[in-house]
């Protein structure tokens, strides 16, 4: 289809953020995720997700736990690591 971008099942890293702060003991849910809580308010997961399958996992367990998704986004994983730091 024109326009449409399909994701290719390979390695892609991620930078998922929720509306509101998560507690550390989270971290361990979101296994292989980063988390971090911004002053705005705001909490970012970056992680690498393996395949489409992965992503929709991690999405799932955002939506079972009700918390507000406010962006998702691949990126390069050089981005990932500069704004961690």
């Amino acid at each position: 289809m024109k326009g449409i971008e399909h994701m290719q099942d390979e390695p892609s890293s991620y930078q998922i953020r929720l509306k509101g702060h998560l507690s550390p003991q989270w971290a361990t849910y979101f296994d292989g995720f980063t988390l971090t809580n911004s002053e705005n308010g705001e909490a970012l997961l970056t992680g690498v997700i393996t395949d489409q399958a992965a992503l929709h996992g991690v999405l799932a367990k955002i939506r079972d736990l009700g918390l507000p998704l406010l962006s998702v986004n691949n990126i390069a994983n050089g981005q990932a690591r500069r704004e961690q730091e």
